[in-house]
């Protein structure tokens, strides 16, 4: 397991590992990519990170040898990488194309792809133990709506649904609610909207969560561990909080000058909170 207080940042050409409770210090930095890094993962077992980025190149490297466990050339440059839920052999990975991409770190290939009619993918949110995936794109205008989230079947590769969001918003950003069967969907309406994580995908019409700004940011949204609060950024550098059943707002953080983009809860803590802004800062919260 990872030690419980560090956090993974993506940089201009790899990523850094930080101390964010104790010392607030970069611990290891790993330069990987020759050019911009837009996706960073942890490993599920915590010990590798996974990156992608602008040079479509994909890493996964061991923490503590820093050596490449796996790496890959994507032919797209990639914005958005997920690990598969059960099997953390497979990943999937989207980006500046039409195509999304699943790939086995053992055989070191893609071995599937799912096909849309859209020129970038914005997030990837596995459902249903990894049954099923979501993937948000920029498709927003007047007859590309239906195209916004597209439900996918990962081992056929078959679309399930893409009539399921019809606003004409992109969704930057996908979170999915720890215990009730639904998920997230960060909007360029300034609002997320809930929406049922079983076919067909129903938008809740009675609850949304109002409040932020997102204008065109990739601004990120996560639900608490517990279920109970939902987090997301600002574009006018606020951190809000919203309670769950209600949507109401449970309180507004001020602490960056710039778009807070990334907000995201400490898995075993819940009472720490991590935030990240345009400007490049990134703030502890407790």
């Amino acid at each position: 397991m990872p030690a419980l207080c560090q956090v993974l940042c993506q940089t201009r050409g790899g990523a850094e590992v930080w101390n964010a409770v104790d010392s607030g210090r970069c611990l290891q930095t790993y330069s990987l990519h020759s050019e911009a890094v837009r996706a960073a993962r942890w490993s599920p077992c915590g010990q590798r990170v996974l990156t992608g980025g602008f040079d479509c190149a994909l890493h996964l490297t061991d923490l503590e040898t820093g050596t490449q466990v796996f790496s890959g050339q994507s032919n797209f440059r990639v914005t958005t990488l997920k690990f598969h839920p059960k099997d953390h052999n497979l990943f999937v990975c989207g980006g500046f194309s039409p195509e999304v991409k699943a790939w086995d770190v053992r055989a070191g290939k893609v071995v599937r792809s799912y096909k849309a009619t859209i020129q970038q993918t914005l997030d990837i949110l596995f459902l249903r133990e990894g049954s099923e995936f979501l993937s948000s794109t920029d498709a927003s205008s007047r007859d590309s709506a239906d195209r916004t989230i597209i439900a996918w079947d990962f081992r056929s590769s078959a679309k399930i649904s893409n009539q399921i969001f019809h606003e004409r918003y992109t969704c930057p950003s996908l979170a999915l609610h720890p215990r009730e069967p639904v998920f997230l969907a960060q909007t360029n309406g300034n609002y997320l909207a809930l929406f049922s994580a079983v076919w067909p995908y129903r938008m809740s019409r009675r609850r949304r969560y109002e409040g932020h700004k997102v204008e065109g940011y990739a601004v990120g949204c996560e639900c608490s561990p517990d279920g109970d609060l939902l987090v997301t950024g600002s574009a006018d550098g606020r951190v809000l909080l919203y309670c769950f059943r209600t949507a109401s707002r449970a309180r507004t953080l001020h602490g960056h000058t710039q778009a807070c983009v990334g907000t995201t809860f400490h898995p075993v803590l819940p009472s720490v909170l991590a935030t990240c802004s345009w400007e490049g800062d990134i703030k502890i919260w407790h």
